[in-house]
């Protein structure tokens, strides 16, 4: 690895660690980690409906432009790492489904002539849409891309809606799985059944080799898919000059 990649991959690992001390002073600071194991008594008692309640929410946040890190990492904390992490791919994947069927079925001619108008946007539906499940998963690999706003744009592309499920549905599990696994990491941290478990050395090294492990593969996860879609990007442009 590259001077710079390994600079990318220690910023990248500290921002992680950075953000869990935020959120743990957050909790501590306001005393909300005493209401945790409550928040956890109340999906236990909505029983079948928890989960479904929870995707549903998701659904709508991605649907509506909302921030949804915190209900991601609030899944770690009520379903812990597997099933928060299922719930949380199903929920956001459900969003961008209904989020891309509307641009498509209801901003009608006008949205579809605005982007057909375009040279570079008409160069992407043209071209990306030969490899439509692929640029879906690329963009969804990548940190800070505006993902929910992209899902109303494929919408008024020719991109396949299976090929667009499957894009999103691998594209999220990676970020997902990072967020949700802070989540469980911050209910043990907080709760500890309210002081009734310790935990041995060896599972706190356990819990810091699982983080860094995570953050490590979200990087690599990361860099190549800029590099793949760079490659696309160049392929087009080439194209487009021609």
């Amino acid at each position: 690895m590259s001077g710079s990649g390994r600079k990318s991959a220690l910023l990248g690992m500290a921002g992680s660690i950075l953000f869990v001390a935020v959120i743990l002073a957050l909790l501590v600071y306001f005393g909300v980690h005493t209401e945790v194991m409550h928040l956890l008594q109340w999906f236990k008692q909505q029983g079948a409906w928890a989960p479904l309640l929870f995707m549903l929410i998701m659904a709508a946040v991605v649907v509506f432009l909302l921030p949804g890190a915190l209900l991601t990492i609030g899944a770690g904390f009520v379903f812990g790492i597997l099933q928060g992490s299922l719930y949380v791919v199903l929920g956001t994947t459900l969003g961008a489904v209904i989020a891309f069927l509307l641009a498509r079925y209801t901003f009608g001619k006008r949205a579809r002539h605005f982007v057909m108008a375009r040279a570079k946007l008409r160069l992407v539906n043209d071209e990306f849409s030969k490899n439509d499940w692929k640029i879906v998963l690329l963009t969804r690999l990548i940190p800070f891309f505006p993902s929910k706003i992209a899902n109303y744009f494929f919408g008024l592309t020719q991109f396949s809606l299976h090929g667009y499920i499957i894009g999103s549905l691998l594209g999220f599990i990676p970020f997902t799985v990072h967020n949700v696994y802070l989540g469980s990491l911050i209910a043990d941290i907080t709760t500890f059944e309210f002081g009734q478990q310790q935990r041995s050395g060896w599972e706190w090294a356990l819990y810091a080799g699982g983080l860094v492990a995570a953050v490590a593969i979200i990087i690599y996860l990361n860099r190549l898919a800029s590099r793949a879609l760079a490659k696309y990007t160049e392929q087009d442009t080439d194209k487009e000059a021609l």
